[in-house]
This record gives C-alpha cells, sequence and structure tokens, in this order.
C-alpha cells in the first residue's frame, strides 16, 4: 500500500481545458500549469479594460458572491465564478499548487462535475516538491446556523465529510452520505456527480440573464416527480455527492487542506463560505491550528503524493 510522503505536489505540466460557461453560455477555456512550492492555487485573468493580469488566490477571502455559484473577485475586472468544481478536483486529488489561466470570467461547465478537470490532471499527472505540506488542525467545534440549515467543523483525525441534503420533491428527498476524503475515493465516489435543478428555477434564471449555458448536457434537469435527462442519474444519491463535492471545493479555500469533520444540513456554497469565515474569525480562540505533515494517507491512483496549500493563512507551523 502506497502512503502520502506529505511532500507538497504540483502538476507535472500544463493542461488546457475548453467548454462553456454555464451562466453566460459562452466559450471558455482555462489552462492548468504547475507552480511552485508554496504558491498555492492562484488565478490568473484579465481586466477587460485596462488589459491588466490579475491575480488571485484560491482562497476565502477572495470570494465575492455565493448566491448561484462560488465567485472569487469581480468577473468584470479579472475576477472569477464557478471555480468549486475545479477547486474539488484540485484538492480531491491532492494537488496543493497550480495557476489555472483564464481567458474569461467563468471556469467551464464541463458536463456539470469535475470529472472532466479529474482526466486533465490525471493526463499530466502531479510532481512531488522538497518542501513539506502543511495543514489546519480543527482543534474544536465551530457550527454556523441558518434557519433550518446548518453545517460545522469538528476536529477529526483525517478529513471526512457528512453531508445531508433534504428537498422537497420525491426526485431528491432527504439524502446523507459520509466520506472520508482520500484521491481514491474522490475518483470513485464525488468526481462524476453533477449538479441539478428544477426546471421551473432554470427557467427564472434564464428570465434574469442567469444559467444561459445550462442544458441536459451539464445538469441533471428535475421537473415536478420526475428526472429529465435521459440517461437518469449516475447514483441514486447523485444529489448529495455533488452537494458534497461542492462542499469539498468550497473548503478547499482555506488555503490549506483541512484536518477535521465537515458536517452539513442543508448546506450550500453560503454556509460552506460561512464556516471558514467562522473558523478563521475564531483564530484566537484556539480553534485550529497549523501543522506540517501530521499523518500519511493511502494514495493508490495518483502519480504523486499530495500536496500543501500555500501560505495563504498566514500561521508558523506548530
Amino acid at each position: 500500500m502506497k502512503k502520502y510522503s506529505d511532500r507538497q505536489t504540483t502538476l507535472a505540466g500544463s493542461v488546457p481545458l475548453k467548454g462553456i460557461g454555464v451562466h453566460s453560455g459562452d466559450p471558455a477555456m482555462v489552462t492548468l500549469h504547475p507552480a511552485d512550492a508554496g504558491s498555492g492555487i492562484v488565478f490568473v485573468g484579465q481586466d477587460p479594460e485596462s488589459r491588466a493580469e490579475v491575480e488571485l488566490p484560491a482562497h476565502w477571502r477572495a470570494v465575492s458572491a455565493t448566491a448561484l455559484c462560488t465567485v472569487l473577485g469581480d468577473p468584470k475586472a479579472g475576477g472569477v465564478s464557478t471555480v468549486e468544481h475545479l477547486m474539488a478536483a484540485l484538492r480531491g486529488l491532492g494537488v496543493d499548487n497550480a495557476i489555472v489561466e483564464m481567458d474569461g470570467p467563468e471556469m467551464p461547465i464541463m458536463d456539470g462535475s469535475a470529472a472532466e478537470f479529474v482526466d486533465a490532471i490525471d493526463q499530466v499527472g502531479l510532481r512531488q516538491l522538497a518542501v513539506p505540506r502543511r495543514y489546519v488542525r480543527v482543534k474544536s467545534t465551530v457550527r454556523v446556523d441558518q434557519g433550518s440549515a446548518w453545517c460545522e467543523l469538528r476536529p477529526y483525525d483525517g478529513c471526512r465529510f457528512d453531508v445531508t441534503i433534504d428537498f422537497d420533491t420525491p426526485v431528491i428527498g432527504r439524502q446523507n452520505l459520509v466520506l472520508d476524503l482520500t484521491p481514491d475515493r474522490f475518483r470513485r465516489e464525488l468526481a462524476r456527480a453533477r449538479t441539478f435543478g428544477s426546471v421551473q428555477d432554470v427557467e427564472k434564471l434564464w428570465s434574469m440573464g442567469f444559467a444561459l449555458g445550462s442544458s441536459l448536457d451539464n445538469s441533471v434537469a428535475i421537473s415536478d416527480d420526475r428526472i429529465l435527462n435521459p440517461e437518469g442519474t449516475r447514483w441514486p444519491d447523485e444529489f448529495v455527492r455533488h452537494k458534497m463535492l461542492d462542499a469539498v471545493g468550497d473548503l478547499a479555500l482555506a488555503g490549506l487542506p483541512i484536518l477535521g469533520e465537515y458536517r452539513s444540513y442543508k448546506g450550500g456554497h453560503r454556509m460552506n463560505h460561512a464556516i471558514l469565515v467562522e473558523l478563521f474569525e475564531r483564530a484566537g480562540a484556539g480553534a485550529f491550528e497549523i501543522v506540517e505533515a501530521p499523518f500519511e494517507r493511502e494514495t493508490s491512483a495518483i502519480k504523486a503524493p499530495a500536496k500543501a496549500m500555500a501560505a495563504a493563512v498566514g500561521q508558523s507551523p506548530s
């Protein structure tokens, strides 16, 4: 059984991806590049007016919106929207340092999951770097409540997600999934889970100029008590799997991998971001610590060990 050596990683080469933006419906292309140890994940775009290059760290402090997707910066000035699926793929496969070069304000939606991002990363493989990985270790429980919805981060010796959704439609209903995150399990159990929504909601978004690129090619569409996609779902519980995929991507914006258990009920992008804000605002209360390479995890289907997501948190190793 192979183990992580807990050294940072980056991509072993550059790889392009192209598709459309789910909200604009316009062509969208990104290229993933290797980056130095300690760089973290950095999005590089261009301000359309000044043509100046804009660099945005993949970090919770850079989040500007969470209503329909997770947005970093201002998409009208070099920012980028819908980063969660790519971030989930990077975190799920243990990529800590990468440059994401964008040609516009949206990530390509691909098939609505993280599968094509995973394929692209696997195409070039990972390269191990000679710098130890660092982690955010949760030391005490932090929680956010919003009406009947809630989420929390709890101490745990590993990285576990426990996600429950509860929709008032028999097609979805209440679903729960618990998963200890490893590259193997991310590939097998989360990467292919697609985004979803009701036809009525999409029609409202269309009328407001959003979701113009949404189709049966990149989402699971629900109408009343049936699924419109001819192929159906990829798992009976694909809905909660996609919500967990989103949570993996959103929590990757901690800036470092998290050692802890994330639990949510009726969660989403807004609450995923809120729990990070709550965690880091409690730095003085000892809610977390920064540790270096504290444990080893199984990795059977990755070309190089996992990596340390850069210095964005800004604390010294304990």
